[in-house]
């Protein structure tokens, strides 16, 4: 039995749902395969039961029975609003991309459960930069993403602005196992195919770093991709990387995302938090 794959939207209403349907949509028209929507709703448990074998002395039923009405009102209020939000962006995508084939999935819960749920069919994830839960944050970065790519085995599209069709990309480079396995990814599918790339180190000026910098660039080129490679000076990895992609003109980042342990991202912070936290542009995290 063949499964039909998809791009995994995950939306929440937040301003950059428009952004992530758009990016979903050209993603999946890359790779001929459809966009699914997903909207997952975390309910509180129900009131009632949770209250129900606490209350004592002069406890009244009809209390009960009103915290339970209003249980089933928020529920039917947050399923009406799933509801309108799946069907606008189903309608978003379909009148930018006419033949694209759009499914709805709709869900209660967390969100990496939800996802994972769905992990046979997902071929990528596209999610908002900044979800609705940080609309207000200085840190504009959602709380789901890491979570999400630290346990994701395939791409995870990370977007904010308005949707831009990419005409050209950068690889965040480094020789390290994450950083191979991005270049791998790439080789392996068509969705930068045709664009101008560049492979981009900072720093690490030494033979070995050289030699996996050009073995980067003639995997991709033996794949027919056009691809240049640049070693820039020692400085500082993500002010580097942003000041190439301004210089430049990038469209999209390609990176290979949180090589280090959680432990480690604790006491050393993490170069792939940092560039989506410091970039408007939409970034590739490859685990």
């Amino acid at each position: 039995m063949i499964t039909e794959e998809h791009v995994l939207a995950c939306i929440d209403g937040s301003a950059v749902t428009g952004s992530v349907c758009d990016y979903a949509a050209w993603y999946a028209s890359k790779l001929d395969i459809s966009v699914a929507l997903l909207h997952v709703s975390d309910v509180a448990a129900s009131v009632r039961r949770d209250l129900s074998g606490a209350i004592g002395i002069n406890s009244r039923q009809f209390l009960l029975d009103e915290l339970s009405e209003l249980d089933e009102q928020r529920a039917q209020v947050v399923n009406n609003y799933s509801n309108s939000l799946v069907q606008d962006a189903k309608s978003h995508i379909q009148n930018g991309f006419q033949d694209m084939k759009v499914c709805i999935y709709q869900r209660r819960g967390k969100l990496l459960p939800a996802i994972e749920h769905f992990q046979e069919k997902n071929r990528a994830i596209v999610m908002g930069r900044r979800g609705e839960d940080h609309k207000n944050s200085r840190i504009n970065i959602g709380s789901q993403i890491e979570t999400v790519a630290r346990a994701s085995n395939i791409p995870v599209l990370i977007c904010s602005e308005k949707f831009k069709e990419p005409q050209s990309y950068m690889v965040a480079f480094d020789g390290s196992k994450t950083a191979i396995n991005a270049i791998h990814m790439l080789a392996k599918s068509n969705l930068l195919k045709g664009l101008q790339g560049h492979i981009v180190m900072v720093g690490h000026h030494n033979e070995a770093s050289k030699k996996s910098l050009d073995n980067a660039a003639a995997h991709l080129q033996a794949a027919g991709f056009s691809v240049d490679t640049h070693q820039l000076l020692e400085l500082d990895a993500v002010e580097g990387l942003l000041s190439f992609q301004f210089e430049n003109n990038i469209d999209i980042i390609v990176i290979g995302a949180y090589g280090r342990s959680k432990l480690q991202h604790l006491f050393l912070g993490s170069t792939t938090t940092e560039i989506i936290a410091s970039t408007l542009s939409p970034v590739i995290l490859v685990r």
